[in-house]
This record gives structure tokens, C-alpha cells and sequence, in this order.
């Protein structure tokens, strides 16, 4: 079911930023469970997640996408081999995200998640052959001065930030060759990756335990955290437009920095350059996305009048 663009509601946007929030709060959250070490934390938020998610799609009547999933893999039985390659890149960001902030990676992750708009943009006009406009041009030109000062003059290449600007547009480029159904293709991704949470959980040592009063409410409460954040986001887009959803997820990254600095990170006297260079990149995207939303709501406000005007002198 479509949801016409003009449907940006106030409870929409509150979902959005309410998903960006928990999401933030999880990363904060992983250090709560840091004697489990990060393998172990993924192993647990996907066992716990799995189950919440096919439950999400009971509950938000979207089953219908598991025949279009299962149609489209009995269709093309070659892309069997491919759906573990998905799993395997969703399932590298899932444990990067819990195992950054308990070793000292938060600020890199940030900065990847800042990344990512452009990455994918240019992964759009590269591989998909999608026109960019004069200002994600701009945008592009100061993200790559941002990254050429992270290369040449930052301390250290921060790896964590290249595995989430340039892992998740070759996650989201093979999805949209795959052309599986989102909800259904992210449940399948998740399912996939359950054998090696329970190896994470059996094999992976823990570096220590967490107090047995506590322990399976906190383990609880991330499968709690995972599974609530991600139903607000998909709540979400059912109620905006793809451009208004797509500005309002500039507020994860911005709180990752928030949660990052307040685990004791620091942003390095060298790394200035980039992140302002990011943050320009951003805005310059954020003012771009703002200016063709009110332009379309403009248009749209123009087309009703006209059918308005136009509605009387038609019965006449």
C-alpha cells in the first residue's frame, strides 16, 4: 500500500526522530553490556531481533511481502548463492554499531553514518547511472575534501567510518539488484544471520560476566531497544515522504557524536577539517532536500486549487 507524499504527519516525524533516539540510546547501551564483548552483544541482538521482526510483520500486515519474497526466489534460483552475501554485509554493520562504542571506535562509527548520504548518492550516479544535482555535486566535492584530510592528515585512517560509508551502499545496491521486498529481504537478512549469532554466543569468550541480578534484564532490554527502534523507523516511513525521511535520519548520526563524546572520545585537533567539511556537506544536502520539499508541496498545494477551480465549471 502507497501512502501519498502529502501525508508528512506530526506523529510520522515524532516516529522518526523517536527511532533515531533509540538507536543512539542502543549505542550508549552496548557499554552497559561490555563484559560480553561485541560478538557476543551481536549474537544476542540477533536472536532477540529475529523473532520481534517477524512478529512486526505479522502485526503490520505485511506477510503478503514473504510470498512476493518467496515468489521472486523460486523465480530465480540463482539468487540463493547471493542472499547470504546480503546477510553477511547487514550483518557486519549490526556488529560494528555494538562493538565501536566499547572499543573506543563511537566517533569513527559517527563519522561513517555522516558519510553515508554521500556514499550513496555516488553509489547512485555511479553504478545506477542516477543524475546528481548541482548542490549534491557540492555536497560530494566537500565530503571528498573531508575524507582527503582524514587520509593524508588525521592521525589515523579511521576504518570503522570506511566499512559504514562504503559496506552499506554495497549493501543497499546488491538489495536494489536482488529488487526483494524491503521489510520481507531485511527479515530474510536477519534470519540468515542467526547460525552465526549462536556460534558468536558459543564459541566467542566473553571478557567478563554481567551481575546475575542484572544480567538477562539488560540482555532483554537490547532485543527490546533493537526491536523498538526499528519499528518506529519502518512506522515511520509509512507516514513521510522519502525526501522529509531522509533529512530527518541526519539526527542518528548527529546523536552517535553526541554518545561518543559522552564515552570520553575526543575529535582530534586534525580531524577538524573533516568534520566541518562533512557537516557543510550535510547542511548543503539538508538545505538542498528542504528547498525541493517545499517546492513540491507548493506544486501540489497549486494542483488542488486548480482542480478546485476547475471542479464547478464541469457540472455546468
Amino acid at each position: 500500500m502507497s501512502v501519498a507524499p502529502a501525508s508528512n504527519s506530526p506523529a510520522g516525524i515524532a516516529l522518526s526522530l523517536t527511532a533515531s533516539a533509540l538507536f543512539a540510546t542502543m549505542y550508549y547501551y552496548a557499554t552497559l553490556l561490555e563484559p560480553l564483548g561485541g560478538e557476543r552483544i551481536f549474537g544476542w541482538r540477533i536472536l532477540l531481533t529475529a523473532p520481534l521482526l517477524t512478529l512486526l510483520i505479522v502485526l503490520t500486515r505485511q506477510t503478503h511481502q514473504w510470498v512476493t519474497l518467496w515468489q521472486r526466489l523460486r523465480a530465480r534460483p540463482a539468487l540463493w548463492p547471493v542472499m547470504p552475501v546480503s546477510a553477511a554485509l547487514l550483518g557486519v554493520q549490526l556488529w560494528l554499531f555494538l562493538w565501536a562504542p566499547i572499543n573506543g571506535y563511537a566517533l569513527d562509527v559517527s563519522l561513517g553514518y555522516f558519510l553515508l548520504p554521500l556514499t550513496l548518492v555516488l553509489t547512485g550516479r555511479w553504478v545506477f547511472g542516477e543524475r546528481l544535482s548541482r548542490w549534491q555535486q557540492v555536497a560530494c566535492v566537500l565530503a571528498g575534501i573531508g575524507v582527503v584530510n582524514e587520509l593524508l592528515f588525521a592521525p589515523s585512517i579511521a576504518w570503522p567510518a570506511f566499512v559504514v560509508c562504503l559496506g552499506y551502499p554495497l549493501y543497499f545496491g546488491l538489495r536494489r539488484h536482488l529488487r526483494t521486498p524491503p521489510l520481507a529481504g531485511m527479515w530474510l537478512d536477519m534470519l540468515l544471520c542467526v547460525p552465526l549469532g549462536i556460534a558468536f554466543l558459543v564459541w566467542s569468550p566473553a571478557t567478563g560476566a554481567l551481575p546475575a541480578s542484572s544480567a538477562w534484564l539488560l540482555i532483554l532490554g537490547l532485543g527490546a531497544l533493537s526491536a523498538t527502534s526499528l519499528a518506529c523507523m519502518i512506522a515511520s516511513t509509512a507516514r513521510l515522504s522519502l525526501g522529509l525521511f531522509g533529512l530527518l535520519s541526519y539526527a542518528e548520526p548527529v546523536l552517535l557524536v553526541v554518545v561518543a563524546l559522552l564515552l570520553g572520545e575526543r575529535i582530534a585537533p586534525a580531524q577538524w577539517p573533516t568534520y566541518l567539511a562533512i557537516w557543510s556537506a550535510i547542511l548543503v544536502l539538508v538545505a538542498a532536500g528542504l528547498r525541493d520539499i517545499r517546492r513540491r508541496s507548493r506544486s501540489r498545494v497549486a494542483a488542488a486549487r486548480g482542480t478546485e477551480a476547475v471542479a464547478p465549471s464541469a457540472g455546468v
